[in-house]
């Protein structure tokens, strides 16, 4: 019950943040991305100010035994950089380009406007299946 609430509480907070801070305006994600034309900085002080946030929880994770709500933290079992890893980085940033959406966002915007949002999360969902029949 603990575990639930931590994450619903945190996926609403997350949720919040990403529609309070435009990231689920695909107009504004691309006139982000669009740094030859009408380029619009406000992102980036959104991702800088996630920044903070983040470099605090890094350096709580290296002072605590365990996190709240599990036995362990789940950290990356390598660093390692390989073709894989750079072509999904590059497909998420085309489909980021061209959509003006990512996943967060993408799940976010369903509360606000689902039917504009359903073909990125159907093709997300596609990609994603895609990658589990693949990669076995």
């Amino acid at each position: 019950m603990k575990r639930a609430a931590i994450a619903i509480a945190s996926g609403a907070l997350f949720g919040a943040g990403l529609t309070i801070s435009g990231m689920t305006d695909p107009a504004r994600v691309r006139s982000f991305l669009d740094l030859t034309g009408q380029w619009d900085p406000t992102l980036a002080f959104v991702m800088g100010g996630a920044m903070l946030p983040m470099a605090l929880a890094w350096l709580i994770q290296g002072r605590i035994a365990q996190p709240l709500g599990d036995t362990g933290f789940n950290l990356p079992e390598t660093r390692k950089l390989d073709w894989k890893l750079a072509l999904g980085a590059g497909l998420f940033g085309v489909g980021w380009g061209l959509g003006g959406l990512c996943p967060g966002p993408a799940i976010a915007s369903l509360s606000l406007a689902p039917m504009s949002v359903a073909p990125f999360l159907i093709a997300m969902l596609g990609g994603m299946a895609l990658h589990r029949f693949t990669t076995r």
